[in-house]
């Protein structure tokens, strides 16, 4: 009994140290934050003149095609922090200078992509929710019998999905430290363009369509959509959470494993100190 309390005891503690190793990588990426303060000021301001701008292009038609913009514009700019934060992860590393300290620190890499995980899961609550209070302001908009709850739940789950692809280009900059970080923009952009952010899929030529089934995005803003414009029920939206959970499910260990690839083939080569 004595034994086992202790290894309860000593199991706790690791748990416990590698949580707190995992939050300094939160608070390291919120001080460089407010390191280049002013360019986040720039960032989220464009962030917000592009949401309403996109809103605006419904005004004239009816609010329902305003909240249908919006809405996407919202959810993009989420998911799309989450994504460029933990796919560029590296190449911040790179700029900074730290990328050998890091990789030479004695932590769990698993534990130091949590951290990356949640700061950016954090950073991204953070802007979505000001862009949110900016655009409430700026359009009156109903959310009457919206299903609040359920659309939260799908901007949840969906982190999990875009944080498993975020891991899979995040070895770009490993592999190619002059291209790297350029692929991981042209990932992006493939996901934005099938993934019916401002239309319906529908409207995608034949060949581009099997794309969208298999981004996660496409079924985080239907099931989204679904909640706040029809106020579909939670139970009614649960076949969109399972597929972005599935695709989450498979994104992560596969994006874990092609990480850990990667940090061997750079140390190996000599990619790590490389800038270009």
């Amino acid at each position: 009994m004595m034994s086992r309390m202790l290894g309860t005891g000593q199991g706790l503690a690791h748990v416990m140290a590698e949580a707190r190793a995992s939050y300094a990588f939160v608070e390291r990426n919120f001080n460089l934050v407010k390191r280049y303060f002013n360019w986040e000021v720039v960032f989220l301001f464009y962030n917000i003149i592009n949401t309403l701008t996109i809103g605006l292009i419904g005004v004239g038609q009816d609010e329902r095609t305003v909240l249908y913009l919006v809405i996407g514009a919202l959810l993009w700019g989420y998911l799309s922090v989450i994504f460029f934060e933990v796919s560029q992860s590296i190449s911040w590393e790179r700029w900074e200078g730290t990328i050998e300290y890091t990789f030479m620190a004695p932590v769990r890499r698993l534990t130091h992509l949590l951290g990356m995980c949640l700061f950016a899961i954090a950073y991204g609550v953070i802007r979505t929710a000001i862009v949110l209070v900016a655009v409430v302001l700026f359009f009156d908009l109903s959310l009457k019998g919206a299903n609040l709850f359920g659309a939260l739940l799908m901007l949840l789950v969906s982190s999990v999905s875009f944080i498993g692809l975020g891991l899979v280009t995040a070895v770009l900059p490993l592999m190619s430290p002059e291209r790297g970080s350029q692929g991981a923009h042209i990932v992006q952009g493939i996901i934005l363009l099938v993934s019916g952010v401002y239309y319906d899929i529908s409207v995608l030529p034949a060949w581009l369509r099997p794309l969208a089934y298999i981004s996660p995005a496409t079924y985080t803003l239907e099931g989204a959509r679904l909640a706040l414009l029809d106020g579909v029920g939670t139970l009614a939206l649960w076949p969109y959470v399972l597929k972005v959970l599935v695709i989450g499910v498979v994104s992560i260990p596969l994006g874990l494993a092609i990480f850990s690839w990667g940090e061997r083939h750079a140390m190996r080569t000599g990619k790590l100190k490389r800038s270009g």
